[in-house]
């Protein structure tokens, strides 16, 4: 009976530790969902051009110019597949849209070309603002 309650405890422990430690979901597509707070913490570390990974901005550049992360690539999901090669295969590629639907399409798609650091950020720019994260214009 003790052996039961450990292992009850322990499966219901996991989803718990993993969201402590701010790991997100692995998909079936190949690419894995984190929280806001997560790519927060990889963003703050300073200058994306000398850190392991990009900020992929895929919304429109319209809604780019209303206000992105700071050190944001831009690139639209829509040319996303023509422009691929501009997305590093050597760094960690955290992608946001707006609510997170065009990001997930944009993992996809570079997990189908063999991106294996694929992370979507989930709630998009709109979980970032409302967590109070800065954007700019």
């Amino acid at each position: 009976m003790k052996r039961f309650l450990l292992v009850v405890a322990i499966i219901i422990a996991m989803p718990l530790v993993g969201a402590a430690c701010g790991s997100g979901e692995q998909t079936a597509d190949g690419y894995e969902n984190v929280r806001v707070a997560h790519a927060y913490e990889h963003w703050q570390q300073g200058d994306q051009s000398k850190s392991p990974f990009i900020l992929l901005d895929v919304r429109t550049p319209e809604e780019y110019a209303e206000g992105h992360i700071k050190g944001a690539t831009l690139i639209p999901v829509q040319v996303l597949a023509e422009r691929i090669n501009a997305v590093p295969h050597d760094k960690q590629v955290y992608i946001y849209c707006h609510s997170g639907t065009r990001s997930a399409r944009a993992s996809k798609l570079l997990a189908g070309h063999g991106y294996t650091n694929i992370e979507n950020i989930k709630g998009g720019i709109v979980a970032w603002k409302q967590a109070g994260y800065p954007v700019e214009k």
